[in-house]
């Protein structure tokens, strides 16, 4: 193993680690007030959703022999750069997402005020549902095409895995807009936990760095990086998202932890705030 190979496999179960370490600061600050306030549900409502599709994703690039053979059809021979370690970190975040809903579906379970756990917005839970019905569409589309069809020009079931991955940069893309905005409306973070950003934007500085590595090391240039879109723009995005989190918590509302915040924080607990969401 050369230097850049050990430092592709570095990267990778470093960002690993991080990223699975960031579905624990929330989860543990909630049970820890015994509340939900602070945050929304819709973050975690539809990250479980995109876990999921992510852990589908990397294990048909990685396991799959049609999925792989159809890639390289598609991309100079080239393999997927999928790596076991994103399978692990999806298979862990699927599990960490599913806990962290249970605190504002399912309360009683953690002893949380039933007060606080609430419904989904009417805008995430469309996200939802197109998600699932564009794949849906795109399945019905490839069952459809003929079964001597090359793989290389005709719809494939390459095509129903990548738009199972679009899910995941759908919901990445998302996901995050209804905290930030909350936080702008209650000019504040507090129930938010920056441990969280800190160590998802540390996963994605590393997530990319090994995508980049990786695609070098293949000779491919940008074939690697545009062949697995996912990890690419997971990166990316969520990173631009983390950096504007850390601007509020560090600069924009640091200092918002006097009685107006204290009054802020009752109406959360209350949810009067939430309704405003929907």
């Amino acid at each position: 193993m050369d230097f850049l190979q050990f430092l592709s496999a570095l990267f990778g179960w470093v960002y690993t680690i991080c990223w699975s370490l960031s579905f624990y600061p929330q989860a543990i600050l909630n049970f820890r007030k015994k509340s939900t306030a602070g945050t929304t549900v819709d973050f975690p409502f539809v990250n479980v959703l995109g876990f999921v599709a992510y852990l589908v994703y990397t294990s048909a690039f990685y396991w799959s022999p049609v999925i792989r053979h159809q890639y390289a059809l598609r991309n100079d021979n080239h393999t997927p750069t999928v790596a076991f370690n994103d399978i692990a970190f999806a298979a862990h975040a699927v599990v960490l997402t599913a806990i962290l809903n249970t605190q504002y579906f399912i309360p009683s379970l953690w002893g949380v005020d039933r007060a606080t756990g609430r419904k989904p917005s009417r805008l995430m839970t469309g996200v939802a549902s197109g998600c699932m019905l564009g794949v849906a569409i795109i399945v019905f589309i490839v069952a459809s095409v003929p079964a001597d069809a090359d793989p290389k020009t005709a719809w494939a079931w390459l095509d129903v895995v990548y738009a199972i991955s679009f899910v995941k940069l759908v919901v990445t893309v998302v996901k995050y807009a209804p905290q930030l905005l909350f936080n702008i409306r209650n000019r504040s973070t507090k129930g938010w936990s920056i441990s969280q950003i800190l160590l998802d934007f540390t996963g994605g500085v590393l997530s990319i760095a090994q995508l980049g590595i990786d695609s070098y090391l293949q000779g491919g240039g940008w074939s690697g990086v545009m062949g697995n879109p996912v990890k690419f723009v997971l990166g990316n995005v969520s990173m631009i998202y983390d950096l504007i989190f850390m601007t509020q918590h560090y600069i924009l509302y640091r200092d918002n932890g006097s009685a107006k915040s204290g009054e802020r924080e009752a109406l959360l607990e209350r949810g009067e705030d939430d309704r405003r969401l929907d």
